[in-house]
Parts: structure tokens; C-alpha cells; sequence
């Protein structure tokens, strides 16, 4: 009691402490600050063209933020497909793949007719298409738990492109990018029977070996996956199927290196064939 008498005879503390207690109040009365948003009012068109200035700068979270602001905002709006296709560009060069192929597909859900369709085919192709050095470096005591299904989803995606849009202008790279799909596709398989054979499994290994020759009939590995049913077949002891595939090799590769008579002769096994099939 004493102490608020002496407050109250003291008129500039009590002039402070009104102030302050007044400030306090004032933050449960309003809340929290609220964060400047630059597209409050604005029209589509000006969001729209604020958030491709950011991207040209490569301002990817600023883009991001506003280009997401307008796509909200402005769901029935002429300009939403462009809000989706560009909202979309950002998040991949920002490294946010899954928001990327999340917006892509619901572009393609939303305007199965637009125009521009076929480029969003094209680029979910492209954010899926993260080799990454995955075939690069491996390990044979992990080479069968490599993930190869974003490889599957981005030729799926450009597959769909070719099918459906022949005259696209993405056409052509698709088609080359599809190639290189398959070529890693199959030298996964190729490794992982590698793998196989070396661990004496012949029969998962036959298994890869026939995949690769069934599912990526024109890449560059149905050479050593016919050297490599030959090999199992070999320490299987099934002579009749080990005669048929050697000569569906000679008939493929009459220059092949390595017909079993040739291996025979340099005093070779399955396992030296590879040092040079690609010398």
C-alpha cells in the first residue's frame, strides 16, 4: 500500500506505468502483428505477373508465396491454369518435387482440354527425372534395394505425352529422355542379376536377366542379359535352354565376344565377361 502511495505522489512513474500497462493490453486487444501481404486487392493478372518478376530473378520462395496467394484467391479465375503451371515450375526449382507433381496432376485433373496440357505431362516427366547418380556408384550388397520407381513414373508421364500429343513440341525431347529411361531401367536389372549371380541365386538372377529382355527389348543391355541367362543356365545344368539362348545370342550378335566357345577358348568364366563388354 505504501508503495502505490508513493507511485501515486510521483506523477512520471505513474505516467510510465499506465503507458506500459496500455501497450500490454493493446496486444491482447488487436493479436499478433499481421504480416505485410503485398497481393491484398490486387487483380490476377497483376499477382500473376508479380510472381513470373519474382521467378525471372529466381526468387523461387517469393514466387512461391505469391503465386500460391493468387491460385487460392482466384480459383475460378481465367488466369488459374497459368497460376498452376507456373506455381508448379517454382516448386520444382525450389526442390519441392512432391508440391510439383501434387499441383501438375491436379492441373491435369482440372483442365484435361487446356492448350497447355501436354507441357504439364512434360514437365511432371521432367521433376521425376532424377537420376542423381543412382547408377553411378553402387554396391553389390546393396544394389537390389535401389529405388528405381521415379524413373518407372517419369517415363509414364512422358509415355503419356507422346501417346496422347504426337504433335507437341516436347515431343522430341520426351522421346530422348524415355530412351535414357530405359537404357538406366534395364542396367538396374542388369545389376541387380549381377548381384544375383555372384550370391549363386541363378534363378532370380534368370528372372532379371529375362525381364530386361522382355521389357526393354531395344536398349543396349539384352547382350549381357542373354550372357547372363547363358552363365545361369550353365551352373544350373539345363543344357537344352543354356544351346537355345546361345543361339538367339549368335543370332543377335554374330560379333559378340562372347559365345561360349570363344569364352572356352581364352579359359574364361562368367564372371570375366564383363571387364571388357563395353571396351
Amino acid at each position: 500500500i505504501i508503495y502505490i502511495i508513493r507511485i501515486f505522489n510521483q506523477p512520471m512513474k505513474l505516467f510510465s506505468a499506465l503507458v506500459i500497462a496500455f501497450m500490454l493490453s493493446g496486444c491482447f486487444i488487436f493479436g499478433d502483428p499481421v504480416e505485410f501481404d503485398e497481393t491484398t486487392g490486387q487483380t490476377p493478372q497483376w499477382i500473376l505477373t508479380r510472381g513470373e518478376a519474382y521467378a525471372s530473378n529466381s526468387d523461387w520462395p517469393a514466387a512461391i508465396k505469391v503465386l500460391e496467394k493468387g491460385e487460392q484467391r482466384y480459383p475460378n479465375s481465367k488466369l488459374a491454369p497459368q497460376f498452376k503451371l507456373d506455381l508448379a515450375y517454382s516448386y520444382y526449382r525450389f526442390s519441392q518435387d512432391a508440391e510439383a507433381i501434387a499441383m501438375l496432376d491436379k492441373f491435369i485433373r482440372l483442365y484435361p482440354n487446356h492448350p497447355t496440357v501436354d507441357y504439364a505431362y512434360y514437365l511432371k516427366g521432367v521433376v521425376l527425372f532424377q537420376d542423381r547418380g543412382l547408377f553411378d556408384k553402387f554396391t553389390l550388397q546393396d544394389i537390389s534395394d535401389r529405388d528405381v520407381a521415379p524413373l518407372k513414373d517419369s517415363f509414364i508421364a512422358f509415355k503419356a505425352l507422346i501417346e496422347r500429343y504426337p504433335d507437341s513440341k516436347y515431343y522430341d525431347d520426351a522421346i530422348i529422355r524415355m530412351t535414357y529411361l530405359m537404357n538406366k531401367m534395364a542396367e538396374h536389372e542388369i545389376h541387380v542379376a549381377r548381384y544375383y549371380m555372384i550370391r549363386k541365386a541363378y534363378v532370380a538372377a534368370l528372372n532379371r536377366a529375362q525381364y530386361v529382355l522382355q521389357e526393354f527389348p531395344q536398349t543396349i543391355h539384352q547382350e549381357e542379359a542373354l550372357i547372363i541367362m547363358i552363365s545361369a543356365y550353365e551352373f544350373l545344368g539345363i543344357k537344352d535352354l543354356q544351346a537355345d539362348t546361345e543361339k538367339i545370342l549368335k543370332l543377335n550378335y554374330p560379333e559378340s565376344k562372347f559365345h561360349t566357345k570363344d569364352l572356352q577358348a581364352q579359359k574364361k568364366k562368367w564372371w570375366h565377361i564383363w571387364d571388357s563388354l563395353y571396351d
